[in-house]
């Protein structure tokens, strides 16, 4: 088959998935099972369980040179998978700075790639190997003040609304909730992935988590897709999701736990939040926890931000922050980012915001009680799409519950 005779293939995927049943596993396995029987991956093989290496991976990653983002980019940070290695070459080629994360995140969260002075072409596809990656580069600190204008990340599946799905692990999902924690980068910032087009698949969004990255451009061997996702990004790590033991495994998270605690965000573990039994908080989470075909260990630990309908402050949960404000009264068409510009205006910053918008509410929580003092006052008598804000403290403040929209 060529190229094209794959285009759009998996759209045939909807008679083997019923709607209700789908999984990322199912949707991963039928790629990786349609990989091998089609003869659509190069080394390493079988392709199960990786990033595959698909046949015409450098065409596709000539598509990169075309976008606006790549031209622009002075720093770029790409996955250190085999069919990326056409892109990294091409970051090195156009003297960009190369950033590549440390192999399962175990020594740091980035390495720079450093290319031999007068490095000839054959030498930075060198570099661009894995091979080179290990031999010609330094290690990036977390004080490095990093600022990424791009990110390229391998994927399993992805669909042309710019929903992803990996290989199950997450970590590219973990190194962009890192990367927002140093402030590397922002909603703005571009996310690439570069896939064979039988990898261009129908994902039903109902298998999205919040924690879950999406793409704004996809590259194949045939075509460029700009997915024009209007999803968000994730806004952080949120640490009750992770375990003492991720954190032991990822040195990297204990420092940026610790920054944020100085900041009065709220960095309780998942075996250290309240009201959890003795044996919830004693587990573990290990890969014998979920098995394959279920969810996967990554899934359970990944940074993201608060869905909505968790349990807020008036509600039983509970934040670090000493100070916290109730906003309630928020139009039903209201969208997160219209709240998030409405305090941009009134020069309001929360150390975290939780969006309950099903609920007409959200919470701005701060580690300092003046500055929740200061915001109290902007947002009283702040109209949003025609209603006035509701804005008073949250109920660890009062010792009663806010009062609901009604």
């Amino acid at each position: 088959m060529g190229l094209e005779q794959h285009k759009g293939h998996f759209g045939l995927f909807s008679s083997f998935f019923p709607s209700c049943g789908v999984s990322k596993w199912d949707l991963r396995n039928k790629i990786w099972d349609y990989m091998e029987a089609n003869n659509l991956a190069d080394f390493p093989r079988p392709v199960h369980h990786r990033i595959p290496n698909f046949k015409g991976a450098s065409l596709a990653s000539m598509g990169i040179s075309d976008l606006r983002e790549f031209q622009s980019a002075r720093t770029i940070k790409a996955n250190p998978d085999s069919p990326q290695k056409g892109i990294r070459f091409l970051t090195l080629e156009a003297r960009k700075t190369l950033l590549v994360p440390t192999p399962r995140l175990r020594t740091g969260l980035f390495n720079r790639i450093v290319p031999p002075p007068g490095a000839t072409k054959e030498m930075l596809r060198k570099c661009a190997t894995s091979q080179g990656v290990r031999d010609y580069s330094v290690p990036v600190g977390l004080d490095a003040k990093v600022q990424v204008d791009l990110i390229v990340v391998g994927s399993v599946a992805v669909s042309e609304k710019g929903w992803r799905i990996g290989k199950g692990e997450g970590f590219a999902d973990m190194e962009y909730a890192m990367m927002v924690s140093m402030e590397a980068v922002g909603q703005r910032t571009a996310v690439i992935t570069a896939v064979h087009d039988c990898q261009v698949v129908d994902i039903p969004e109902e298998l999205l988590d919040d924690h879950d990255l999406t793409v704004d451009y996809i590259l194949t061997p045939t075509r460029i897709i700009k997915t024009e996702c209007q999803r968000e990004k994730p806004w952080g790590i949120i640490w009750n999701k992770i375990s003492q033991e991720t954190l032991k495994r990822i040195p990297v998270l204990k420092i940026l736990r610790g920054r944020e605690k100085l900041e009065g965000k709220d960095v309780r573990l998942k075996d250290e939040q309240p009201g959890l039994s003795t044996a919830e908080k004693t587990q573990r989470v290990t890969s014998e926890n979920f098995p394959e075909g279920s969810r996967s260990q990554a899934e359970a630990i990944l940074a993201q931000p608060r869905r909505e309908g968790e349990a807020s402050p008036e509600e039983g949960g509970s934040l670090s922050a000493p100070a916290t404000l109730y906003v309630g009264n928020i139009s039903s068409g209201t969208r997160v980012s219209d709240f998030k510009e409405a305090l941009k205006a009134q020069q309001v910053t929360p150390a975290r915001l939780t969006w309950r918008g099903a609920q007409r509410q959200a919470f701005l929580s701060y580690g300092d009680k003046s500055k929740a003092e200061e915001a109290l006052t902007a947002l009283r008598g702040l109209s949003l799409q025609g209603r006035s804000l509701r804005v008073e403290w949250a109920r660890n403040q009062q010792g009663k519950m806010a009062p609901r929209p009604r």
